[in-house]
This record gives C-alpha cells, sequence and structure tokens, in this order.
C-alpha cells in the first residue's frame, strides 16, 4: 500500500489533544485494510518519528432517525489507530511532512 493511502486523516478532537499531551499518542483515521505494521512504517517514513505502539479500533455503522418521517441518517464505518510515540520529547506536526 502507498503510505498516503494508509494514513487517511487525523483524528482531532477533545480526548486526543488530551492524549497527545498526557501520553504522547494520537489518532488517525486509517485505511480498512491497513494493519498495525502499515500503520507503523507510515508514520515513520512520513513523520520521521519512532512508534511504541499502535492500537487499532472498527468501529460499527450507526443509524439515527430524523426529525422528518422515515428519515434515517447513516454513520459509515471507520477504522481508527491510535499510536503512541516512544519518546516522550518527540511530536507530530500535521502540517508538516518528512
Amino acid at each position: 500500500m502507498r503510505l498516503y493511502r494508509i494514513l487517511l486523516k487525523p483524528i482531532i478532537t477533545e480526548k486526543t489533544s488530551n492524549m497527545q499531551l498526557h501520553k504522547n499518542a494520537y489518532g488517525f483515521e486509517v485505511a480498512p485494510d491497513a494493519t498495525k505494521i502499515d500503520v507503523k512504517k507510515a508514520i515513520l517514513e512520513l513523520y520521521g518519528v519512532e512508534v511504541a505502539d499502535v492500537n487499532i479500533l472498527n468501529t460499527r455503522e450507526k443509524f439515527k432517525y430524523g426529525k422528518k418521517k422515515g428519515m434515517q441518517l447513516r454513520k459509515r464505518t471507520t477504522k481508527k489507530a491510535y499510536i503512541t510515540l516512544k519518546n516522550k520529547k518527540d511530536s507530530i506536526d500535521f502540517t508538516l511532512t518528512k
């Protein structure tokens, strides 16, 4: 797989911001067929930082009913990767790649 196709986008929420400050961990939305090894290699090549741990989470499709009769909203399935960096001093700047 190509590196830019593995990491789709960073997840920037309140939860991931707290993880960055306290645990030196980051969240990414990844391709559905990406593995932990693929994610680790992509982070090393694109951002130039060593990865200690990769946790992958699959979310399921969710349905929500709207205000109008018969209206149904779908939230698509995603695959997320939470990575922890080896060095506490390292950080990832999402605006820059190597």
